[in-house]
């Protein structure tokens, strides 16, 4: 009923503003809203749900990593790519975090809401906690994106919405005040899965702080959310990224998709090409290479790494995240085959997957396994259950490790929360000794969280955040020079599935020249919202 009532609402809203669609069609002057007449509990819960619409998606959580290091988008079309080629300008944004859309609907509920009467006043400061939470996220967001947006109100005329920037400081004080604010009126559990707890309003909390640096305040807000003692890692790494998976405790929040209703689609675009997919996001050979060896050191390292067989002995979260050539796969006709994406040719005919081949075939030669595997969970890949995870126990206890350490140093509290991490999928325990400094510590802290967290849409965030021994963003360092792909064949005759791809050492095909300036870490601001506001400064660079 929820759903419904809110599509009523909004074609009622629609009808009454069709003159001045163009009005509100502006940014930052989408804000704007019509004065709309609230009567009951029923109406308020109704046009909480508007401010969920679209305030997450799935689709961006999936595609993101694709602008770093780690993943790679083929399709331009898609609006990834300049994300990743350092092509982006203000005129082709690629895909964009500049939209007002939902901080108006909020803005609108807020001030709606206060003329409503509750039967139980704690539910109704719970159901204005989430959607202020809701607003705080994406004013979080797009300063982050873009280093300082308008904080917009209600306004009456088109005019009075052309204003001007905030700065980055004035919008990061508002979304903390805010956070602040309603966290205390959030419930401990909330109402149905997607909708925001007092789980949610800590992680947005700790998560904005850590992107900004505040290490004390993600610190404290990650401690918080672990003495709730309601979330805790799922003892089984794999399934959290399938339907079956889909209500485990390790899960604060996930964007809500349900098949034959409103399905995500975006999964069948993951699959690759003899799949029926279209290979739009793969990840990549230097995600493949930061995964250490299954004894606890890195390729370089250890003495169980052999470059012609790769796949073998690794961290066993490189099976659990990605798909590699030699593996047995369970194809769409739910067939066992063994995965094949080196070869130009198997037994004489052409082979689907060869990526030099048709354009859906992975380029990187390596497609993602989150979501994707098995792939008979879904009935029609085109129209998913699937549920990306936005916020998840495990980056929890990453945030602590990393503003402990950056406050703090090494610690048993630090070195804890990392074991718990590598011991559910069969790591060793971290070396202390090894570790035993901030900085070399440090540099196992940003390693771990981009392996726990490949594909979840966090690495680019994460490469402009951190800093190199010369303090410049690790993204300058990642984010330029070429992006190849192994090259080799796959040895049918082979028992072993980590052996059978044989992999040419040190021979690797191209598949883009990737750039990345300085005045990338903001990005361009629409040239279509600057031409409707001329109050809007552009971002330098662009």
């Amino acid at each position: 009923m929820k759903r419904l009532s809110y599509i009523l609402i909004s074609c009622a809203i629609t009808a009454s503003i069709t003159s001045c669609s163009d009005f509100l069609d502006t940014a930052p002057y989408d804000a704007l809203s019509p004065a709309t007449t609230w009567k009951s509990e029923s109406d308020a819960r109704s046009f909480a749900v508007g401010c969920y619409k679209d305030w997450l998606n799935g689709y961006t959580i999936l595609y993101q990593d694709c602008a770093s290091d780690i993943g790679y988008n083929n399709f331009p079309w898609e609006n990834w790519t300049v994300h990743g080629n350092g092509k982006l300008s203000a005129s082709n944004t690629g895909a964009s975090f500049y939209d007002f859309k939902t901080i108006r609907r909020c803005n609108d509920f807020l001030e709606n809401i206060k003329n409503v009467t509750f039967t139980d006043e704690t539910e109704k400061k719970d159901l204005i906690a989430q959607v202020r939470t809701i607003r705080a996220y994406k004013y979080f967001e797009m300063n982050f994106w873009y280093g300082g947006v308008p904080i917009i109100d209600s306004y009456n005329t088109a005019e009075e919405a052309k204003v001007p920037r905030n700065t980055e400081e004035e919008v990061k004080k508002f979304v903390y005040d805010e956070l602040d604010t309603l966290i205390p009126d959030l419930k401990e559990s909330p109402a149905e899965l997607g909708r925001v707890a007092k789980g949610t309003g800590l992680a947005v909390k700790m998560r904005s702080a850590l992107y900004w640096s505040d290490y004390q305040r993600a610190k404290d807000a990650a401690q918080a959310i672990m003495e709730m003692k309601k979330y805790d890692l799922d003892p089984n790494y794999t399934e959290l990224f399938t339907l079956k998976g889909k209500s485990s405790n390790e899960i604060i929040l996930s964007v809500q998709y349900l098949e034959n209703l409103q399905g995500l689609g975006v999964i069948g675009q993951m699959y690759n090409n003899a799949d029926g997919g279209w290979s739009s996001i793969v990840p990549t050979q230097n995600l493949l290479d930061m995964y250490e060896m299954n004894d606890g050191l890195t390729k370089e390292e250890s003495k169980l790494y052999d470059p012609k067989y790769p796949f073998k002995d690794r961290d066993p979260r490189m099976e659990m995240t990605m798909l590699f050539p030699g593996q047995l796969w369970q194809n769409q006709s739910r067939e066992t085959v063994i995965l094949n994406t080196l070869d130009k040719e198997i037994d004489g005919a052409l082979n689907d997957n060869y990526p030099e081949g048709v354009s859906n075939a992975s380029k990187t030669a390596l497609s993602w396994s989150k979501y994707l595997a098995p792939m008979d969970q879904y009935n029609n890949i085109w129209d998913t259950g699937a549920c990306p995870i936005v916020f998840r126990y495990a980056e929890v206890l990453l945030s602590f490790a990393e503003a402990e350490n950056e406050l703090n140093g090494p610690s048993n509290a630090v070195y804890e929360s990392l074991d718990k991490i590598r011991i559910r999928v069969g790591m060793p325990t971290v070396n202390r000794g090894k570790y035993g400094t901030k900085e070399t510590l440090r540099e196992l802290i940003r390693r771990e969280r981009t392996i726990e967290l490949a594909g979840e849409g966090l690495r680019k965030a994460d490469i402009l955040r951190w800093k190199d021994s010369e303090g410049k963003m690790l993204a300058e360092k990642v984010m330029n020079g070429n992006l190849s792909r192994i090259t080799g064949t796959v040895n049918y005759n082979e028992n072993d599935p980590y052996k059978r791809a044989v992999i040419e050492p040190g021979v690797f095909s191209l598949i883009e020249t990737r750039k990345f300036a300085p005045y990338n870490r903001y990005l361009p601001i629409p040239q279509s919202s600057i031409d409707k506001n001329p109050n809007l400064k552009q971002n330098t660079g662009y």
